[in-house]
């Protein structure tokens, strides 16, 4: 398959400065990619046969699925993501850019409007019905922070898909076999995942899953229940409605409350000798929305915090801010002492567990007092949104097990959009009844160079990378520890065309190099096993290492093609 007198791998002593996670520092340093600017990354040839590894599972599995594969430009004119109506609202991760005729187009982070387009006009009965096109390609999120190598960049290989389907029945069907088709990908792959409920995000939909990969260094904190399969990113997670064994505040009637200085929960919870549970926090933001921005008042319990994206998706905002004491005062709000009783003038929204609950205490709208004996009653129902950021040792909204915090590191997401982008860009297809309707779509995508990156998180030593063999550049190293000696050389050389005729890819190591060093190598590159043809060949015996734990074992060499094609193959 390849020597290494022959291999382009530049392998380096120092990471670089910015470098933190192992994936990056290991990546870099065993000369998989290399970087050329920020958040953008070339993949030298050890990286490009694991990236060709991946994709290859993927490709298989979705053609399996009867996915059917395309390639779109990376370039897509700006007209259509104004018809969609993202083109202001998806921000600045959105290149946007001008030809020399001054046309607008964008680098296209996702490809929902291009996929339309390519469709509309031409899909235009039910009989056509379903579709699934897919690619691999090219992606660009202009990234403010570019970090974390492969795990954050701006230009990255992704694999998106995009059905489409004649009604919301057939497009869950589809929904529930890409669920399947995505996990047989990441089993192929040897990862340990979960698939977790999400948050839309700026894709937008209804039905959403991320795929999660176990990592200690993971991005994103999900949430796991311990008694059944539920699992669910943070801004996603639900919880059965919380209780309190505490004794609840009793007031003959509502009424004011003198509290003086009294501005924060736990504050007021000591003063009333209280659980925090009765009481009622306010969390203020100011909301951005593409030609306004206002302060909204966000209330939950005392005890509970604000979930921003929760918060963000309750009032349909581009952005969520921190609002600065002064813009509070500025819209007439008092510090310390917010309610939601006699509040006017202020778009404001309550945690759904406070509905219905009785003797609450909270901020009366003046200064220095709070209401008391308050019950979270009459008010429209759609006030009462899932604000409430649910936290380990909650209970699970499936089985009420207690729900364990974990990190993970996402690798795929599946959307069902429904009719939002087929709506917008009127793309429509004739039903059955001869009728004018909108497509119904879903929208499934796995990050394939981060998965490089995500499987050296999952899988790694002080050392350096741990591949398994599904996704390894090669299967097995053969180390020859004395180049100079004749007969060492000339019985690795033949073991090589014998292991390359069985078909296992096997990189010869021979360079005249010392020992140690092509063992530092080894051990950074990860590569699943190593063979070490040295002294010990005198004795008819070789040494088989695995790189998992760096376990040796001495193997006869009239036994050694037996276990390889058993260990190996």
């Amino acid at each position: 398959m390849m020597k290494w007198t022959k291999l382009y791998a530049p392998s380096l002593k120092q990471a670089p400065k910015d470098a933190i996670l192992p994936s990056h520092i290991f990546l870099t340093r065993a000369g998989f990619i290399e970087q050329i600017g920020s958040g953008l990354y070339n993949f030298l040839p050890l990286g490009k046969r694991v990236l060709d590894k991946i994709k290859n599972i993927i490709k298989e599995e979705m053609d399996q699925a009867n996915a059917q594969e395309t390639s779109l430009s990376f370039i897509t004119p700006a007209s259509l993501w104004q018809e969609s109506g993202r083109y202001y609202a998806f921000g600045k991760e959105l290149l946007r850019f001008k030809d020399r005729k001054e046309n607008d187009f964008v680098l296209g982070p996702t490809h929902e409007e291009a996929i339309l387009s390519l469709v509309k006009n031409k899909i235009t009965s039910y009989k056509h019905l379903p579709l699934h096109l897919y690619q691999i390609g090219l992606k660009f999120r202009d990234e403010a922070r570019p970090r974390f190598g492969l795990l954050r960049c701006r230009e990255f290989l992704m694999k998106d898909g995009y059905s489409f389907h004649a009604d919301e029945q057939d497009l869950t069907r589809e929904f529930d076999l890409m669920y399947k088709t995505y996990s047989r990908i990441f089993q192929r792959m040897g990862l340990e995942f979960r698939a977790v409920e999400a948050d839309s995000g700026a894709i937008g939909g209804s039905g959403s899953k991320e795929f999660m990969v176990l990592a200690r260094n993971g991005e994103d904190d999900i949430l796991i229940c311990q008694d059944c399969d539920y699992a669910a990113n943070i801004e996603a997670a639900k919880r059965i409605k919380k209780t309190c064994q505490d004794e609840r505040p009793e007031a003959n009637y509502a009424s004011k409350f003198y509290t003086p200085n009294i501005t924060t929960i736990e504050a007021l919870a000591e003063f009333f000798k209280i659980n925090p549970f009765y009481t009622i926090k306010a969390v203020v933001k100011k909301a951005v929305y593409e030609k306004e921005s206002k302060i909204i008042v966000f209330f939950l319990r005392g005890c509970d915090d604000l979930q921003e994206t929760k918060a963000q998706n309750a009032c349909k905002a581009l952005e969520l801010l921190d609002a600065s004491e002064e813009e509070v005062k500025k819209a007439g709000l008092i510090p310390g002492f917010i309610g939601f009783v006699g509040l006017k003038g202020i778009d404001f929204y309550i945690d759904e567990e406070l509905e219905n609950e009785k003797q609450m205490i909270i901020g009366a709208n003046e200064k220095d007092y709070h209401l008391i004996g308050i019950d979270v009653v009459n008010f429209n129902k759609d006030r009462f949104k899932d604000l409430v950021e649910v936290k380990q040792n909650d209970l699970c909204i499936k089985c009420q097990g207690k729900l364990k915090q974990s990190k993970g590191i996402e690798v795929g997401h599946i959307f069902k959009l429904g009719q939002k982008y087929s709506k917008a860009m009127n793309a429509n297809f004739l039903d059955q009844n001869g009728k004018n309707q909108p497509f119904y779509m879903g929208c499934y995508g796995i990050g394939v160079s981060r998965l490089l990156a995500v499987a050296v998180e999952a899988s790694h030593d002080e050392k350096g990378c741990i591949w398994n063999k599904a996704l390894a550049p090669f299967t097995l190293e053969i180390i020859v520890s004395n180049i100079k000696d004749e007969k060492t050389l000339a019985f690795a050389e033949q073991l090589y065309e014998d292991l390359m005729q069985l078909g296992i890819e096997v990189l010869l190591d021979d360079r005249d190099e010392r020992f140690g060093v092509k063992m530092n190598d080894f051990e950074l590159m990860g590569f699943p096993y190593a063979l070490v043809i040295g002294k010990a060949l005198k004795s008819a015996q070789v040494e088989l290492i695995q790189r998992q734990g760096l376990i040796k074992e001495l193997i006869n060499t009239n036994e050694l093609m037996e276990i390889l094609k058993k260990k190996v193959l």
